[in-house]
């Protein structure tokens, strides 16, 4: 019980912290627009692949911490025509073996409109519910062959750091944000 009400409190400290980070409009883009030229500068090819989506979501910061009771959540922007066109955030939870802290980037792209309208329709859009995402394992230095990605929605984990390591986005819901 101790253990829990531990990572309820760190879950909360690092949701107050990430508030503080993203606190406006014109921060959370600056952070989105830094995250993209790390994706940039790490995967060959992604200016060309997120040209060729319909649009995307750039989360620059999403905090995880677990201690067999886990929650993960973040800010992000929703980018069409390389537009910022709103403002989301992301949050997941989970149980089981896990322990530590890690702090990553997310990059989800709809390669349709079909795909991308579906998601801004939704009051909170949820993976593996309302949607999947294939995620792209890709190492730093490599190139996105965007003729062999056929999935309508793709996402790219990178910039892990932290204890702890989860490639997953299953069960993650999405949230629209009033930001101004």
């Amino acid at each position: 019980m101790v253990k829990h009400l531990l990572v309820i409190a760190l879950l909360l400290a690092c949701s107050a912290g990430m508030s503080g980070c993203a606190t406006s409009a014109g921060s959370l883009n600056r952070q989105a627009d830094h995250a993209l030229g790390v994706f940039s500068e790490q995967v060959n090819g992604s200016q060309v692949f997120l040209n060729q989506a319909a649009g995307y979501l750039v989360f620059p910061r999403v905090i995880k911490a677990g201690a067999g009771v886990g929650g993960e959540s973040g800010e992000g922007v929703l980018r069409v025509g390389g537009s910022t066109v709103a403002y989301y955030r992301t949050t997941s939870g989970s149980i089981g073996f896990q322990f530590g802290a890690q702090a990553k980037s997310i990059v989800i792209a709809f390669m349709t409109r079909e795909a991308l309208d579906r998601f801004r329709s939704s009051e909170g859009w949820r993976v593996g519910v309302d949607g999947s995402v294939a995620l792209i394992d890709i190492g730093a230095g490599k190139t996105i062959d965007s003729d062999n990605i056929r999935d309508p929605v793709v996402g790219f984990i990178f910039g892990s750091k932290g204890l702890m390591y989860n490639l997953t986005l299953e069960g993650t819901k999405f949230t629209k944000l009033d930001k101004t």
